[in-house]
């Protein structure tokens, strides 16, 4: 089968989510090609898990002259494929537009409003219209393209990779943090909007009542636009924050972590989050998006921007070893539930035969 990928900008889940295919689908003997913005490339190597890269000018932002671009170089790169799968709203309007029926991963949803959001809207009436089946990472995605008038929405399974094993125990990565005596809470996020981190922020501030030395410490492992606005924040409240960057010990950190902590304001299926299930960490989140189904009775789950509730589920965390226990081994066994990666391959084969049987 020869199978064209197809993504815009991504520095995260959906980049390596399209690596795992390619190299799933070269094992079993599948052609593919990647099309995209350089940057994939060079972040994601996809030539190198053996299929054939060709730059693609998809942007991030509305480029009437490239898309129009883009839209032509699509339609002439997929012509001979039998399937073309695109990840993302603004990849797979461009696809859609180029070749009759792609299939269509939405990773994410839109936070955001204004120009931006107009945009989107009409990127989602397009996918909606155009292509063939549209696979979505959480429930509340599927049910909006239904009402736009997709004609197959169906969910899509995102697993993550399996962690490597720890190197430092718990009292070496509590060391070099300075955490002392402290529960350490952990974040992994993109330092952006979509991840919630003034809410996180607002429950770092507390109350906190109790020693010091019983108060949790919040660390965040990852990178993003909006650093600076949290570091100054951080600095002038005196919060008990520390912004790692990003860090390629994660298993180390959710070890020591008490519990994951995810404020998003929306997530599909979260690679960090089966990240820590698999892990036996539990999560501490917001009840958006394919979260609660993913984490099932392996947490607490909160409303979105509820400070207040957030801050009651970390004290009832750390005040209950009995309830930490609990969803510490509901964590181990959500963790061996979690698909792989071949999973994730067979499922896109199987709507890949579909999709060229009804093409013929």
């Amino acid at each position: 089968m020869r199978v064209a990928f197809v993504l815009g900008t991504t520095s995260g889940g959906t980049g390596r989510y399209v690596l795992m295919l390619v190299r799933g689908l070269v094992r079993r003997g599948h052609r593919v090609v990647v099309a995209g913005p350089r940057s994939v490339e060079e972040q994601f190597a996809f030539s190198s898990a053996g299929a054939r890269f060709v730059e693609v000018p998809v942007s991030d932002r509305p480029h009437p002259v490239n898309d129009l671009r883009a839209v032509l170089a699509l339609r002439r790169l997929t012509r001979d494929a039998d399937i073309v799968h695109a990840h993302g709203m603004r990849a797979g309007a461009l696809a859609a537009l180029g070749r009759r029926g792609p299939v269509v991963t939405l990773h994410n949803a839109l936070t955001a409003g204004g120009f931006v959001g107009l945009v989107y809207g009409v990127l989602e009436r397009i996918v909606a219209r155009r292509a063939g089946k549209v696979l979505v990472v959480s429930p509340d995605l599927g049910e909006r393209m239904t009402r736009l008038g997709a004609r197959d929405v169906r969910a899509a399974m995102v697993p993550a990779a399996a962690l490597p094993p720890a190197k430092r125990t718990p009292e070496e990565v509590r060391a070099e943090l300075g955490a002392g005596e402290r529960p350490l809470l952990l974040t992994v996020a993109r330092l952006a909007q979509q991840k919630g981190l003034d809410t996180l922020l607002d429950v770092a501030a507390g109350p906190w009542t109790g020693a010091e030395r019983e108060r949790p410490l919040f660390v965040v492992a990852g990178e993003g636009p909006l650093r600076g606005e949290l570091r100054r924040r951080i600095d002038a409240e005196a919060l008990p924050v520390l912004l790692l960057g990003n860090r390629d010990d994660v298993a180390d950190l959710l070890g020591a972590a008490v519990a994951l902590v995810m404020p998003s304001r929306w997530e599909g299926q979260p690679l960090t989050l089966r990240e820590a299930l698999m892990a036996g960490t539990p999560a501490i989140a917001s009840e958006v998006g394919g979260i609660p189904e993913i984490l099932a009775d392996a947490g607490i789950l909160v409303p979105y921007r509820d400070a207040g509730r957030f801050r009651e589920a970390v004290r009832e965390l750390l005040a209950s070893p009995g309830t930490a226990l609990r969803l510490a081994e509901a964590a181990v066994r959500r963790g061996r539930e979690m698909p792989d990666g071949d999973d994730a391959v067979e499922s896109v084969l199987a709507v890949y035969r579909r999709e060229d049987r009804r093409d013929d």
